[in-house]
C-alpha cells in the first residue's frame, strides 16, 4: 500500500511496565512482566487478573459523560499522545478504538475530539476521526494514514490506539465467554490497558526539520477475515492472507530482504497462533529461516486496541537500537474481521 516512502518520526507508550516509549521498550526488552490481580471480583470472588497501571496519569478535568473505561482510556492517551507529538504540525490524527457494540459511531470521534483537547497538541480536529475496530484498529488507522501521505492530503499524520479491559462490564463479558483466566487452564488470556501513538511524516520531512527519523514504513496491507472468532463461517485464513499479500507487494524481492523479525498479537489464545501458522505458512519463502517472534501481551496483557500502535513503536524502537533485526513485519487481529500487517525498516538500511 506504500506508494511514498513514510517515515516514523516519533513514538509515544503508556503501558503497565512503562508511562513513556523508552521505559516501556527497555522493560519489554528485559522480559519485565507486570500483570497482578485487580480489586475486581469474578463470579467465584477470586480477583481478576490484569495487566494496568495503579497509579493513572492524572488529567486537569474529566468530561463528567464518560464511563469508566472511557476516563481509563483517556488518562492513558493524553500523555502518550503528547510524547508522540511534540514537534508535530498541525497534524491529523487517526485513533484506533474498542469495537462499539451499540453506540453510533459519533461516540469514538467524540472521544476524539476530547483527547485534542485535553493533550493540548496542535491537531485539526475537523480531519481527525476514530477507528472503533478493535485490536486491529490502530493498523487500519495507519493503512489510511498512510495514504492521506502518499496522496499528498498530509503531511503530519499522529496515528495511535487506546483501549482498558480493566473494567468490571469488560471483564465480565470475557468471563461469560470463558475467555479470561479462570478455572481453564488453556486458552485464555489476561487483560490489560495501554495507548500507543505514532507520529508519521512524508519521507525526507526529518532531514528537513533537522531531526532523527525513528524508522519507515515499507509496506502496509489490511484484509477482513469472514471466518473471524464471532462468525460461523469456516476459517480459512483470507484476511491475514490479503493483508500479508498487500504488505508485500511492497517490498523489494530476494532473500537479504526476508522478514527476520515479526511482532504478533499472541495472547495466550490458540486461536491467534492458528491464524499466524497458516499465514507463515503461506508466504514461508518470505520469512528467513532465523526468524525472532516478539509477542508484548505476556508483558503487559492484551491492551486491545492500543495493541497494533504499541508493537509498530517498540518494534520501531528496536530496529533503531539495532536489538531487533529488520526487516520487520507487526501484524494485529480483531476479534471479528479486520486484520492488518505492516513492514518496517531502520532509516539507514535505506537503498
Amino acid at each position: 500500500m506504500v506508494t511514498r516512502p513514510v517515515e516514523i518520526l516519533g513514538v509515544g507508550m503508556v503501558t503497565p511496565v512503562g508511562l513513556n516509549a523508552p521505559t516501556t521498550a527497555a522493560a519489554v526488552r528485559a522480559g519485565i512482566v507486570r500483570t497482578r490481580e485487580t480489586s475486581i471480583l469474578d463470579l467465584r470472588f477470586h480477583p481478576f487478573v490484569a495487566g494496568f497501571l495503579e497509579a493513572m496519569p492524572e488529567l486537569a478535568l474529566l468530561p463528567a459523560s464518560f464511563s469508566y473505561r472511557e476516563e481509563r482510556m483517556l488518562r492513558l492517551a493524553v500523555p502518550a499522545l503528547q510524547e508522540a507529538a511534540r514537534e508535530a504540525e498541525k497534524a491529523v490524527l487517526l485513533l484506533g478504538l474498542p469495537e462499539e457494540q451499540s453506540t453510533p459511531q459519533r461516540a469514538g470521534d467524540a472521544f476524539v475530539q476530547e483527547l485534542i483537547h485535553a493533550s493540548g497538541t496542535r491537531i485539526e480536529s475537523g480531519a481527525s476521526k476514530s477507528f472503533p475496530l478493535g485490536r486491529a484498529a490502530g493498523l487500519w488507522a495507519l493503512a489510511e494514514a498512510i495514504q492521506l501521505i502518499s496522496s499528498g492530503r498530509a503531511q503530519d499524520v499522529l496515528v495511535g490506539g487506546v483501549d482498558s479491559l480493566v473494567d468490571p462490564m469488560v471483564l465480565a463479558g470475557l468471563e461469560a465467554d470463558h475467555r479470561i483466566a479462570g478455572p481453564r487452564p488453556s486458552d485464555v488470556f489476561i487483560p490489560g490497558e495501554g495507548a500507543g501513538f505514532l507520529w508519521l511524516a512524508p519521507a525526507g520531512t526529518a532531514r528537513r526539520r533537522r531531526r532523527e527519523a525513528l524508522g519507515e514504513i515499507l509496506g502496509m496491507g489490511v484484509g477482513r477475515e469472514p471466518g473471524h472468532r464471532e462468525s460461523l463461517e469456516p476459517y480459512l485464513g483470507e484476511g491475514l492472507t490479503a493483508a500479508f499479500h498487500e504488505a508485500f507487494a511492497c517490498m523489494p524481492r530476494g532473500e537479504q530482504q526476508q522478514v527476520r523479525t515479526v511482532y504478533l498479537c499472541f495472547n495466550g489464545e490458540s486461536f491467534w497462533a492458528k491464524e499466524w501458522g497458516v499465514g507463515h505458512l503461506r508466504f514461508q519463502n518470505r520469512f528467513d529461516g532465523d526468524l525472532r517472534v516478539e509477542h508484548p501481551v505476556e508483558n503487559f496483557g492484551d491492551p486491545g486496541a492500543g495493541l497494533g500502535p504499541l508493537m509498530v513503536g517498540l518494534a520501531t524502537m528496536g530496529l533503531r537500537r539495532g536489538y531487533r533485526q529488520g526487516p520487520c513485519l507487526v501484524s494485529c487481529s480483531s476479534d471479528r474481521e479486520e486484520r492488518a500487517a505492516v513492514l518496517l525498516r531502520a532509516v539507514e538500511q535505506r537503498g
